[in-house]
């Protein structure tokens, strides 16, 4: 007769803990819970709203692609603190049984899955939008080009389809979803045994490495815009929308950064050096990591041209580009531009054989005001 395993075993998810755990800790109360996942839902929420009406009006490329990363960043974070939200926030209401609930690890490996995919998520997608106001500074033409709005889109899911595919590989084998303390969410088994410690560094070096790249492209981005700005060529181009998407993406990218570093450097150390977990830290870190989801909507609720304005109303920003806001700064540039067209056409006078019958079958070129050219670019 065939033995059959016995029916208490214990499942994998539960391995490491025996529920029920003790839940008195402070920063795990239902009362934070409910308020963080709700100031989180609701700032999403109206972040989306105001993206979706700053979309339906928007007449440059540049910037629509820009708002389609935006919203597609602001959509997972929403769609993040809902999922994840709900499952805490009726844990600490309900105080529900997770071996009882789930006894074959189903509910844990979504959460944990649902953990790993919506942080990995803002990483990338901050990374993609790095690398999109680097080719649309550094080469406007090749990214008018390149980068369309469903060009955009295409970007924005393919980045939901990598981190999807990150977070699937514990069921594949590679790693492990456990409960952890105080047993109302589910994470990655962060262990120096070689299957968990794989999983444990590619969540952290993909997300490590989605900063750094981050961080390079927007300094060189940055720097480009601020020479064009200040050097010989600033009125050529529309700068204000640019600046503006730049100081937005900076924040994002420094608000990430302060947010998940700590929790994916401490993955990785832990798991590199074999020490035992510091469950302390882990919580902390994880706060500071889902306080990102909190604060990445009003970055552009609150830096945008609209709320500028408001904040400086003697700065003119009805106009084009940035050198509208300075008036001498186009009256060198009208008299630059007239000064090139003058040798220009001198020059041209010079090399023709005929310069008086060329002269007179040539049409003029007119010379625009460089606010004009500046606006209509």
């Amino acid at each position: 007769m065939v033995s059959s395993a016995p029916s208490n075993a214990t499942p994998l998810c539960f391995s490491i803990n025996s529920t029920p755990f003790n839940h008195s800790h402070t920063i795990t109360s239902a009362y934070f819970s409910v308020v963080f996942s709700g100031l989180g839902l609701s700032s999403n929420l109206f972040a989306l709203v105001v993206l979706a009406k700053t979309f339906h009006h928007t007449k440059s490329r540049s910037r629509s692609s820009f708002l389609l990363f935006l919203g597609g960043l602001v959509f997972t974070d929403f769609m993040g603190l809902l999922v994840t939200g709900s499952i805490v926030v009726s844990f600490h209401i309900t105080h529900f049984n997770w071996r009882q609930l789930d006894p074959h690890c189903h509910f844990c490996n979504f959460m944990g899955m649902s953990m790993v995919f919506y942080g990995l998520c803002p990483l990338l997608l901050g990374a993609a939008m790095a690398v999109e106001r680097f080719v649309g500074i550094n080469q406007p033409f090749a990214r008018s080009t390149v980068m369309s709005s469903s060009r955009a889109c295409s970007t924005v899911a393919m980045v939901w389809v990598t981190a999807g595919c990150i977070s699937l590989l514990p069921l594949a084998g590679l790693g492990s979803y456990r409960l952890q303390f105080p047993g109302s969410w589910c994470f990655l088994n962060i262990s120096s045994k070689p299957l968990e410690m794989t999983f444990g560094l590619i969540f952290s070096l993909v997300g490590l490495l989605s900063l750094a790249v981050s961080f390079l492209l927007n300094t060189v981005s940055v720097i480009t815009l601020l020479k064009v700005c200040c050097g010989q060529d600033r009125a050529q181009r529309r700068r204000d929308y640019e600046v503006e998407m730049m100081v937005q993406l900076i924040l994002i990218m420094t608000i990430a950064s302060v947010c998940w570093c700590p929790l994916l450097v401490f993955i990785a150390q832990t798991v590199l050096s074999g020490s035992e977990l510091n469950i302390r830290h882990l919580l902390l870190w994880l706060r500071f990591a889902t306080g990102n989801q909190i604060l990445d909507p009003w970055v552009y609720i609150l830096f945008r041209r609209a709320i500028l304005k408001r904040v400086t109303p003697k700065m003119d920003w009805s106009r084009g580009s940035i050198t509208s806001l300075y008036p001498t700064l186009s009256t060198s540039f009208r008299r630059l531009t007239r000064a090139s067209l003058r040798g220009t056409i001198d020059r041209l006078d010079r090399d023709r054989p005929n310069p008086d019958k060329a002269r007179q079958e040539d049409t003029p070129l007119p010379v625009q005001d460089a606010t004009a050219v500046s606006s209509s670019i």
